[in-house]
Order: structure tokens, then sequence, then C-alpha cells
């Protein structure tokens, strides 16, 4: 094993083999291939953006440019994409950003990106609910029925609200699905990635036939500094491949499927992100864009009530795939944490039979209800943003140091243009962060203040490389 120093006190590191060698003894089962590894990418990527946020951006942020909103995130998304997809196949193991940060920059950054993951992935689980029960609400409306008010939404959301009660259940659903075990959740995942995909399609095809070029004009009626605050608030609907990365230890062959899968679903969502944006915001006036059901009251402003409505079912049930995705991920960092011994490692213990982290699969599934249940849904996606793009700062850099201090390590996938790509990934993040509202930055503080003084108080003493003193030579 090469030697390079392991760091010391909170910049210590775990070596790049020793991951590895831990991998290949996961607890967790392995059963996922190529496909259904790229069907969890893609199910975490499509969904919230165009049957969640693309209307609400559309219509209060950047108009039409929303497409440009999508791009700007796409690109730096990709840049970061290409860092995560070189890791994958170097490091194929649970924790994501978590892990790799922890390998190359030392425990505590790789403390502190986990436990932001650990809010923001659970965030956007109640994010993506919520999003959901605009389009229940929509389809109850359409068939002429009627619910009571404290039901449809959180407090401050509409008169008589309560609790988005749909949203608490799906939640708990999803939870449920997940501890059934990865291979049965994965088959309904794979499955309804597809239904998701076909619905899209048939949004995108029977939309291009109505639309209005009258309606792009103008194209930036909130200016380009809408469209840039579009793009940080879209940000996490391009994201879902780097929690599909931490499903590592429960593929086939992660080394080589893990790089083609989050490259596979990445360019497969932005293409019907461009496209479906398109058809959106020429259809219908951005002024007149439902934010919380924005394609299916597309659709029903042009006399197609019965699409409508096809496409709210569609949105439902295909929402459910990103809810699943990030789901899974939460709990794969939290299951990778505890196991390292930064959390207690009464949360890394799994099912004897399904191979699932059950504890803490039902822990966030609580969690992400009482969110979904009573926030509205603008300043629950605005406490996904930071934490995400922080993470992608930090997987950017990461791949860049790992590639100047082992050159030599074995790499399925090599990212190409080092460094400037992953360079222009951080920078794109960063700036992306600066347009992110006071009020995320004091939530992101106060959750950042949590974890230090968990950090301090536990982990830094409990982990296992403190239990181990911190003594062994890594090559990483």
């Amino acid at each position: 094993m090469a030697s390079a120093g392991n760091g010391t006190g909170i910049f210590r590191r775990k070596p790049v083999e020793e991951i590895t060698d831990e991998a290949e003894g996961a607890a967790l089962a392995r059963s996922l291939g190529l496909w259904q590894l790229t069907a969890i990418g893609v199910g975490g990527i499509i969904g919230a953006g165009i049957f969640a946020l693309a209307g609400a951006v559309a219509s209060e942020t950047a108009g039409p440019a929303v497409l440009v909103s999508f791009l700007i995130a796409g690109l730096a998304s990709a840049a970061a994409a290409l860092s995560y997809a070189e890791f994958a196949g170097m490091i194929p193991r649970a924790g994501s950003a978590y892990t790799y940060g922890y390998a190359v920059l030392g425990e505590a950054v790789g403390w502190f990106i986990g436990w932001d993951l650990l809010l923001e992935y659970t965030a956007i689980v109640a994010v993506v609910a919520i999003g959901i029960s605009g389009y229940f609400g929509f389809l109850v409306g359409e068939l002429g029925a009627e619910l009571p008010a404290w039901m449809l939404g959180a407090p401050g959301t509409g008169e008589g609200h309560v609790v988005d009660l749909f949203a608490v259940i799906l939640c708990l659903f999803i939870a449920f699905l997940l501890t059934r075990g990865i291979k049965t959740a994965a088959r309904f995942e794979t499955f309804v990635v597809g239904l998701k995909v076909a619905v899209v399609l048939l949004v995108i095809v029977v939309g291009f036939f109505y639309v209005k070029t009258a309606n792009y004009s103008p194209f930036f009626p909130f200016g380009i500094a809408g469209a840039f605050t579009g793009a940080a608030t879209v940000f996490f609907a391009v994201f879902g491949y780097d929690a599909m990365s931490t499903a590592a230890e429960e593929s086939r062959d992660a080394r080589r499927h893990m790089p083609k899968a989050i490259i596979y679903s990445l360019a497969i969502s932005m293409v019907l992100y461009v496209l479906a944006t398109l058809v959106l915001t020429g259809m219908q006036n951005y002024r007149e864009i439902d934010p919380e059901s924005g394609f299916s009251s597309a659709f029903a402003s042009v006399g197609l009530s019965g699409l409508a409505s096809v496409i709210a079912v569609g949105a439902i049930i295909g929402i459910l795939t990103v809810m699943f995705t990030f789901m899974l991920g939460v709990t794969r960092v939290w299951f990778s944490m505890s196991r390292d011994g930064l959390l207690p490692a009464w949360f890394a213990k799994v099912h004897p039979v399904r191979r699932v982290p059950v504890r803490v699969t039902w822990i966030v599934g609580v969690g992400s209800a009482l969110i979904a249940g009573f926030l509205p849904i603008r300043e629950a996606a605005e406490l996904t943003n930071i934490g995400i793009l922080l993470a992608f700062v930090v997987v950017c850099i990461a791949v860049i140091v790992l590639r100047y201090r082992r050159p030599d390590a074995p790499r399925t996938f090599r990212l190409p243009g080092m460094p400037v790509v992953p360079a222009l990934g951080a920078l794109f993040s960063v700036w992306l962060i600066t347009f992110l509202a006071p009020v995320t930055w004091l939530r992101f503080a106060v959750w950042f203040l949590i974890g230090a003084v968990i950090y301090a108080v536990y982990g830094y003493r409990r982990s296992a490389l403190a239990r181990r003193g911190g003594s062994r030579r890594a090559g990483s």
C-alpha cells in the first residue's frame, strides 16, 4: 500500500484501499445492475423539477427563461457528475460525497458533508411529497370531489390548512417500501421510472402541437438575474445521480456500472428537461401557469382536461421515484457514518434477512413526513440546496486532489479535462450558492453548529479511526 500520510486530528483520512476492502465485504445486499442503477438515477433527477418546480419557477422567478435556469443548473451538475463518476469507479462504497470527502480531505470534511446530506436529502423527500400532493389536489378537483381543507396543505398555504396529509402518507409509504429489501424496492423503482418517462414523453409530444411562440416573449421577464435565481432553486432537480451513488455497495459490479449509470442518468434527464420546459412555457403564458401543477393546468388551458388528469396521475406515481432515490440516499449516508463510528453503531444495524438499515429508514421516513406536512414547498425547497452545492464543491475539489496525490490509483473512469472541468463544477456551485436566500444560510448555520457540537462531543473521539489511534499510514 502506498504511503502518503493519512493526516492527523480532524483531518485524519481512511485509506482508499481500506475503504474498498470494506465495500467488498459489505453488509448490504448486492443485487443492482447497470440499468437498475440508471433507473434509480433518472428516478431521482426527473420528477420534482418538471412536475413540482418548473411551473413555480416559470411563473414567479424566470418566465420562459426557466429553460436557461435548467441549462445553468445542468452545466454545473454535469461537471460535478463527472467527478462523482471517477470516484464511483474507485470507491464502490455507500456514502457518496461523505465517503469521498472522508477519504481525500479528512474526517471533519467528511463529517460535515455527511451531516449536511442527512438534512438535505430528507428535505428533498419532503419537497417532492408536497409537489405530488399538489397534483393530487388538482386530480381530486377534476373528478369533482372536495376534500376537507385541513388536510390539503401546511399551515399558511391556504385557508383552513393544518397539515399536508397526503404528503405525510407518501413519505411513510416510501420508508415502508425501502424496508422491504433493495431488490424488491428496485423492481418497483424501475417499473415506475419507465411509467414516468412515458408520461414526460407524452407531455412533450402532445404539448408540442399546442405551443404558441408568442408565449416565449418576453423570454426574460424577470431579467437575467431571474434565470440565475431560478437555477439555484431548480438545482436540486438535476442531481439525483449523487443519491444513486450511495447505493454502490448494493451494485453487482459497482466499479464498472456506477460511472456509466451516473452519466447515463444525467444525460437522459437533461434532454427531457429541456424539451419539457419548452413545451410548458410555449403552451401557456408564464403569468398563467399554476405553480403547483404546471403541466396539468397548461393542458387544461388548451382544452385537454382529460390528458391533464392523466398527467396528474403520472406525476403522482412518477415523482414517487424521486422520493425513493433520495430516501435511499440519506439512509445509506447515515448507515455509512454510523458504521464509521461518527454516529452510534445502533443506526447501522441492518435487517438480518433483507440486509437493509431499517432503523434509519423509519427515522428518515418520519422526519420527512413532518417537514412535508408542516412546511410550504418553497421553504422546504430552500432547505435543500446549500448543503448539496457544498457537497458538489467538496467532491470536485477532492477529485483534483486525489488525481495529483494518487495518479497511479486504479480508476475505471477518468474524468476528462482535469483539472478544468471539476474546477468549473466547484466554481459553478459556489456561484449558485450566492443566489440562495439569507434564511437558507441561517438554517444551514444552525444545522452546521448542531453538527459541530455532535462531532466534537461524540464523533471525533468515537470514530473508527480515533479508536485505532489514527496511526495507520494511508495510501490516499
